[in-house]
């Protein structure tokens, strides 16, 4: 049992520091309806559940308290259940939003062995200068700047010894304790904490990998190379490993000392809260990859008036397809499209049981909040925060990706407005949804629609069949046929599908012509290439021999 659970005497020590921590702070009482302390007893770790905590605290004081106490991945946990308001409600996220690391000071000597091995030699041979006190001190990485024996002033970023195996051994826990969770209370599987908990397990790891930072930089920073007015730092390649990160050094404060500091200049921050809005959303919305944690203390004010961002660890990535999806859920909602923001949002959810009903309920609500506005108009951070209150109430959880764009946005949102009280990020964000909206129009994206109400229906059908193979497993299925006019029903049936068919092929012959024409060699026709012309006239007598069916059918 032991072996099964954890399969190491030292995860089960683990396993009874975290019950002991969580029994102290008040919390038996959650290890004890979620059957943790019932199998942790089992597997042979002794379980107390006596209390040390004040009274008076309440629940999310006490999980804070205990995750702080538990190190560096129960915090980085808590802080990502912090931006999850689709499954927590906002007592809680604002009280995890509260955890801080505690990390003391890493041995200099056991860095510098560190870095002798990644260089492959003396750090002398590789820097002119190296200053072993920290510039930032971290739970995973510890920061200290040096010079390049060019001159280049840089910052090296430095992974803390032993905190792999560390971190390794807590997420091995966390994933047991997850599953025992679930197995034992069933609604906890309806809020895919599984999928939470291995997003989770993945972010940390790429965090823990800095050569995984590296790559991350370097990418974002060709994406947005453009902008001259923001400052990503240079990664040194040459010096990069999974346990070292060499970048260029910025010089100036953070945004959020800067915002205390007597140097505030409010037309400045106007211009930065613009400025960095908009090549995030650029990020977000053009390239699919982002920062993932754009809080105050990550994003510098150069001397020369730039942004510099730093801190690549937590990079977000969004599909094609899931970009398109989130600028349609926008356009439905200023578009009070009750239909869309409910297909959206069941697709989401990945395939969990919903009263469809009440949830279509709750949407007309929630639209009934925004109508008339314009998406200018909007707070995004309170559509989004009505968003996953919407979603919590219905048992409903977003997939990782768009959870973490959600955090992302709202963290946006309230940098812009301490920079700027009359910032709203919705002005910024509706120039991508009209370019959606006119992306949307054309033919191809037609095609594409109709693929994917096909797609949409097909996933859909499991849910839709549900109910009547539970009527037909218990015997209550009844079928009724009635044959009236059936011939007549069969012949329209038969004309509409050869009506579709047609319609599919003078479709493809048009997308098919069009990139004929762009052709330079083979015969020409009235200076045009001449399969093309051919391809354009047919599908044009096709398209127009299908528009002569259709009307006269509706006249019939």
């Amino acid at each position: 049992m032991r072996l099964e659970l954890f399969g190491a005497i030292g995860d089960l020590a683990r396993a009874g520091e975290i019950v002991r921590v969580f029994a102290a702070h008040g919390l038996g009482d959650l290890l004890q309806r979620t059957g943790i302390a019932r199998v942790l007893q089992r597997a042979g770790v002794a379980v107390r559940l006596r209390s040390h905590v004040a009274p008076e605290l309440t629940p999310p004081q006490r999980v804070r308290r205990a995750f702080e106490e538990l190190g560096p991945t129960f915090v980085k946990f808590g802080q990502l259940l912090a931006g999850r308001s689709d499954l927590l409600p906002p007592e809680w996220t604002r009280e995890l939003a509260e955890l801080r690391e505690h990390a003391a000071e890493a041995s200099w000597d056991e860095l510098r062995a560190a870095l002798r091995e990644d260089l492959g030699g003396e750090p002398e041979q590789f820097f002119a200068e190296l200053d072993p006190q920290p510039l930032a001190a971290a739970s995973i990485a510890q920061v200290h700047r040096a010079r390049l024996l060019d001159g280049t002033q840089v910052v090296l970023k430095l992974r803390r010894p032993g905190i792999v195996e560390s971190v390794e051994r807590d997420l091995r826990l966390i994933t047991h304790l997850v599953a025992i969770a679930e197995r034992e209370t069933p609604e906890l599987r309806q809020r895919r904490v599984h999928d939470l908990v291995r997003h989770f397990a993945g972010t940390l790891r790429n965090e823990l990998d800095l050569a995984v930072e590296a790559r991350a930089s370097i990418a974002i920073a060709r994406d947005v190379a453009a902008h001259t007015e923001l400052v990503i730092p240079r990664v040194h390649e040459q010096f990069t490993t999974e346990r070292l990160c060499v970048q260029d050094f910025v010089d100036g404060p953070s945004i959020g000392k800067w915002l205390r500091g007597p140097n505030f200049d409010p037309a400045l921050a106007r211009r930065i809260a613009r400025d960095g809005a908009r090549i995030v959303l650029e990020m977000i919305f053009v390239h699919g990859r982002y920062h993932a944690d754009p809080h105050a203390g990550n994003v510098l004010l150069a001397p020369d008036g730039r942004l510099a961002l730093l801190d690549f660890g937590m990079v977000g990535r969004l599909s094609q397809a899931r970009r398109r999806e989130v600028l349609e859920l926008l356009m439905a909602v200023s578009a009070r499209d009750e239909e869309r923001v409910v297909e959206l949002l069941l697709e989401w959810s990945g395939g969990a049981e919903v009263d469809e009903g009440l949830l279509a309920s709750d949407v007309a609500l929630f639209l009934d909040r925004y109508h008339g506005a314009k998406l200018r108009d909007f707070q995004l951070a309170r559509l989004l925060g009505d968003i996953a209150a919407l979603l919590r109430g219905n048992e409903l959880a977003l997939p990782t990706d768009l959870a973490m764009l959600l955090k992302v946005f709202v963290t946006l949102e309230d940098l812009g407005r301490s920079l700027d009280p009359h910032f709203e990020m919705a002005a910024g964000v509706e120039a991508f949804v009209a370019r959606a909206a006119h992306t949307e129009k054309s033919p191809i994206a037609a095609v594409r629609r109709g693929f994917e109400e096909l797609r949409r229906t097909a996933s859909a059908l499991p849910r839709e069949l549900k109910p009547w193979l539970a009527r037909l497993r218990r015997g209550r299925f009844h079928l009724e046929i009635e044959l009236t006019r059936l011939d007549r029903f069969i012949q329209e049936f038969d004309r509409s599908l050869n009506r579709l068919t047609l319609g599919v092929v003078t479709s493809a012959l048009i997308i098919g012509t069009s990139i004929a024409l762009t052709v330079s060699g083979g015969p020409r026709l009235w200076g045009l290439p001449a399969f093309a012309l051919v391809g354009f006239i047919t599908s044009a007598m096709l398209g127009l021999g299908l528009l002569v069916s259709i009307a006269r059918s509706g006249r019939h």
